[in-house]
């Protein structure tokens, strides 16, 4: 348990000065896009589960100030002391995951597993094991199980199609027309577009409106008492560890390194536990290192500059969590095709992604069980299915698969 399993930053923190001087026009509009992306198709994955799981408006904001603000704490606190592009949000296939378990679990206990994952990412942290974690762990695995749970963001997408063509079509036109057209793409990213198209849209359309004298209200977070539940426990803990430490985090650091970055995982292992313990009381799911947000940061201007775009994205989280009532209650009041188009076209490329993975080469059978088991979405024994999904494809995998196992030693103990 030393400190020293915990990487050391390789240069002293900026100061006030210095970081004023690395900000510049390349890092604000890279900072800029990035939160905006982060604001728009993740914030309605939030709404569209929340609300589904009948959570309050109240409730839903302090989740929103969770995270931004309190997230956009160690964000800048990350960039600051590695002088990295380290941004933290929260875990998307995480949120998915609690969609579904509290559709038969209270948020109390749902609130309990958030704690207990992240004190297992802290004990994880001091033991110096992530590394090897993530390259044992069979990613087709655990990218089927994923796949069976956003699976519900896509069919909500070719529904909302069919139910509100004047609203639906006009977003997905324009996610095409950004994504087809470079030049525009550069502008507007596919999902912003969508997001400006449907809010053109909706005011087309002479949706009711909502009474925006909270627009400004400062957030005030919800404490949840956590409740210590079982089956909770068993069909939420591992899975969200898991959707953190190798999906997210692993994403995160993958698309750090070709940009010259070399992420303390170690440390950012350790700083997600502490911070989805904290979150965990106000009702946010786990914290994650952002893969999309940070790819966006470090995408162009010099490397050693790039901690201060990081910086400004943190900055930004404040202010939008600082004043989460207002822009909880005027996502509540858009039409349900808004929120499902847009929370669908933002996982349009995850999905794709997720049966990439699952399907590529080894491990295609487990991986198949596991999105089978959890498309199906039948508790067993008060737990939910992505659990299941996870037992039965390694199961599944270990007696028709071994090969795939003895391969992938081989691959790790290289």
């Amino acid at each position: 348990m030393s400190a020293g399993r915990f990487e050391p930053p390789d240069q002293v923190p900026a100061g006030f000065r210095e970081i004023w001087r690395d900000f510049g026009t390349v890092y604000a509009a890279n900072g800029l896009i990035g939160f905006i992306f982060a604001a728009s198709g993740p914030v309605a994955i939030i709404l569209s589960v929340g609300s589904r799981g009948g959570l309050s408006e109240a409730e839903l904001a302090s989740w929103l100030f969770g995270s931004f603000f309190v997230n956009g704490i160690l964000s800048i606190l990350f960039c600051w002391r590695w002088r990295q592009p380290l941004v933290f949000f929260w875990t998307i296939p995480g949120t998915v995951l609690v969609g579904q378990a509290l559709e038969h679990l209270r948020f109390t206990e749902v609130v309990g597993a958030f704690l207990l994952t992240g004190l297992l990412m802290i004990a994880l942290a001091f033991t110096g094991w992530i590394k090897r974690l993530m390259a044992a762990v069979p990613m087709p695995i655990v990218m089927g199980m994923v796949a069976g749970v956003f699976l519900r963001f896509g069919l909500d997408l070719v529904h909302a199609m069919h139910q509100s063509p004047a609203i639906a079509a006009p977003m997905v036109l324009a996610f095409i027309a950004a994504s087809v057209w470079p030049a525009l793409g550069r502008r507007a990213p596919p999902v912003i577009a969508a997001l400006v198209v449907g809010a053109i849209a909706v005011a087309l359309a002479g949706s009711p409106g909502t009474d925006l004298t909270s627009a400004f209200e400062l957030a005030r977070p919800v404490f949840q008492r956590p409740e210590w539940s079982a089956a909770a426990a068993f069909e939420l803990v591992v899975p969200l560890a898991i959707t953190v430490l190798i999906v997210q985090n692993g994403q995160g650091f993958a698309v750090l390194e070709p940009a010259g970055h070399r992420a303390p995982v170690n440390a950012v292992t350790l700083g997600c536990g502490v911070w989805s313990c904290i979150t965990a009381l106000i009702g946010t799911v786990s914290t994650c290192l952002t893969g999309p947000t940070n790819a966006l940061i470090s995408s162009s201007g010099e490397r050693h500059r790039h901690y201060t775009a990081g910086i400004f994205v943190g900055l930004l989280s404040l202010a939008f969590g600082a004043l989460a009532p207002g822009f909880t209650q005027l996502l509540l009041a858009t039409p349900p095709a808004f929120i499902a188009v847009l929370a669908g076209l933002a996982m349009l490329r995850v999905l794709q992604t997720a049966f990439q993975i699952s399907f590529r080469e080894r491990f295609s059978l487990g991986a198949l069980i596991a999105f089978l088991v959890t498309v199906a979405n039948q508790p067993i024994a008060g737990i939910g299915a992505p659990f299941w999904g996870l037992v039965f494809g390694f199961a599944g995998a270990w007696l028709l698969e071994r090969g795939d196992f003895k391969s992938q030693a081989g691959g790790v103990g290289r």
